[in-house]
């Protein structure tokens, strides 16, 4: 049953139907980061949890995986000589940081928000149960997933990928700093080509870097479509969640 809030919400959108009703969205560290070099700002937080609310308020069930590459990368520490498992743990923990900052900016707006870490540390966030994160998501609350898998050699990506399946989600977003697939950087060949859908097999035979081998499989194997969107776009969220974003898909294709 709508509500008249949920109505309400989707009217400003100009009534569209929401195309997916659970959904997955991966962010990456980064974009917290809004024009600085490291850490995270608060605006583009509160920006971004906007637009997670919005979704919300349209009547959806939203998860969320953030990175943690804002403030920490494994594969960064492991490269100038730390064991590869203590810089993934870090890493990790950097996720941890991002969520707390996440849930602080969408309980800021009035959206009942919990952190479930797969790295259990009670005194912060809940530990990650699969029935409890599908029960708070059944009530109305947004989940956030911290600290990966909780094993280290797993990306977020991977992470995103794995949540959603655990979640029986409709789709996994991903919001980038582009709105889409392209074939190169945009940023360093504007000519580049963009791509409107692909399949599970075009990103992996071409290696088209849009997530990690083991997520796009993970998703394939489980018939998740992957939506590739700009997350610095106000309103893409819901725009991609109704159909009518956008974006590049990512599904079996024909």
């Amino acid at each position: 049953m709508t509500t008249p809030e949920k109505a309400d919400a989707s009217e400003a959108h100009g009534g569209q139907e929401l195309r997916y009703r659970r959904a997955l969205l991966k962010i990456s560290g980064e974009a917290l980061m809004g024009t600085g070099e490291y850490g995270v700002d608060f605006d583009t937080v509160r920006r971004i949890a906007q637009d997670v609310k919005q979704v919300h308020d349209l009547g959806a069930q939203v998860c969320l995986v953030i990175g943690g590459g804002n403030i920490f990368r494994g594969i960064s520490g492991a490269t100038v000589g730390m064991e590869r498992a203590s810089a993934d743990y870090m890493g990790m923990l950097a996720t941890v940081m991002n969520a707390l900052a996440m849930q602080s900016a969408l309980e800021d707006i009035g959206q009942p928000t919990r952190v479930l870490s797969a790295i259990p540390m009670d005194t912060v966030c809940e530990p990650y149960i699969r029935r409890r994160a599908m029960r708070h998501m059944e009530k109305g609350r947004i989940v956030i997933f911290a600290a990966g898998t909780g094993n280290p050699f797993f990306t977020t990506d991977t992470t995103a990928a794995l949540r959603a399946a655990e979640m029986d989600c409709d789709c996994l977003l991903k919001g980038t700093q582009v709105d889409g697939v392209y074939a190169e950087d945009p940023n360093r060949n504007p000519e580049a080509k963009r791509y409107d859908r692909l399949s599970y097999h075009d990103v992996l035979s071409r290696d088209l870097k849009v997530m990690d081998a083991a997520a796009i499989s993970l998703a394939r194997e489980n018939a998740i479509p992957i939506l590739v969107f700009s997350i610095h776009n106000d309103g893409a969220f819901a725009d991609v969640l109704q159909g009518t974003g956008r974006c590049t898909v990512i599904d079996e294709g024909e």
